[in-house]
């Protein structure tokens, strides 16, 4: 059986991925030091999958606890990388914590994978490193523009580190490099989803908070930018298809199948949704209000951006499959059956 370190596996996404590797056969160890998850995330990756992962309490900063951690557990082929600080926001005010958290993790666990003979790395990126493109739907292609944010920084100089750590050592490291645009939603069983600790930087938890009282009112930021309504326009992924797209790089690193040691990837459904989009459908699939105000832009915001997942669909063999409908009454499920276990 194939092992997967997946780093920050209680997150949102890392939990989803971690539950589609098992289902498909994988033995998985998940490292989290818990900064923005819940160790709970365990019993429901093990209520749905029936296999409770192996989970060490850790910070991939500590390179010490990590070289530990990979002695632990021998015969690790894969890493699936997620441990990073993700607010564009809070980046902003907070930037030297993003690069010593997003960065100092990533060179730890590459400079830690030869040592220990692993080979295969998915690297968590994000369609940040765009920018604001000049051409929509954005190819992998389009250029690298400077970073808005030092989130978005992160993750060009991650993907940088990367390249440059391969192209000294071909021999040692193969990585697919996965560009997420944005994803919302929760496993169909409601046992897992969006868990953000304190308040919620990203649209769908805090519209599902809003809508169930915990929140007096949603902010929408900016409603006078190039776009129909003038609200942002993002391409929304189903967090289940994101997971999937995780196996599917694995196994094709694992199959020798990669064309170069590197390869790159969009995720994104290819449809670009505005923020007042998402909030009608919501309202509407759910049946429920979401009050809400327009309040002014929020640095470090991108106007309009969505893929062009051409080649994740025929290269990678991977494709977004869930409607948006789906997903947002995904989200409102998990919020709902969130709030009874807080209840009773």
């Amino acid at each position: 059986m194939s092992k997967v370190l997946v780093t920050g596996g209680t997150g949102y996404i890392g939990s989803h991925t971690v539950v589609e590797l098992i289902n498909e056969g994988f033995e998985v160890v998940i490292v989290d030091n818990l900064s923005n998850s819940n160790v709970a995330v365990l019993d429901g990756i093990e209520k749905i999958t029936g296999v409770r992962p192996a989970f060490e309490n850790i910070d991939c900063v500590d390179y010490v606890s990590m070289d530990r951690m990979f002695a632990k557990y021998e015969n690790i082929d894969s890493i699936i990388h997620f441990a990073a600080s993700k607010a564009v926001g809070e980046s902003v005010e907070k930037p030297l914590m993003y690069y010593r958290n997003n960065l100092v993790s990533l060179i730890n666990i590459l400079q830690l994978m030869p040592i220990h003979k692993v080979r295969n790395f998915v690297f968590s990126s994000s369609c940040t490193v765009y920018g604001q493109p000049d051409v929509l739907p954005v190819t992998e292609d389009a250029p690298i523009k400077p970073a808005m944010s030092p989130y978005g920084n992160t993750k060009q100089i991650g993907e940088e580190i990367i390249r440059d750590t391969i192209h000294a050592a071909p021999a040692s490291y193969q990585s697919i490099i996965l560009r997420y645009f944005n994803p919302i939603g929760a496993h169909s069983t409601a046992e897992i989803g969006e868990l953000p600790n304190g308040v919620p930087n990203n649209l769908l938890p805090f519209v599902t908070q809003t809508a169930i009282g915990i929140r007096k009112q949603l902010q929408v930021f900016g409603d006078d930018y190039d776009t129909p309504d003038g609200s942002c326009i993002r391409d929304y992924i189903h967090v289940v298809d994101l997971a999937k797209a995780h196996v599917v790089a694995v196994k094709r690193m694992l199959q020798g199948k990669s064309l170069s040691n590197v390869e790159t990837f969009n995720l994104g459904t290819g449809r670009g949704l505005s923020v007042l989009e998402i909030l009608t459908t919501f309202e509407k699939v759910n049946e429920v209000k979401v009050p809400y105000k327009i309040v002014g832009r929020r640095e470090g915001d991108i106007e309009k951006v969505w893929a062009d997942p051409t080649i994740a669909n025929e290269v990678l063999g991977w494709k977004a499959t869930e409607t948006v409908e789906e997903t947002l009454r995904s989200a409102w499920a998990w919020e709902q059956k969130l709030r009874t276990q807080t209840t009773n």
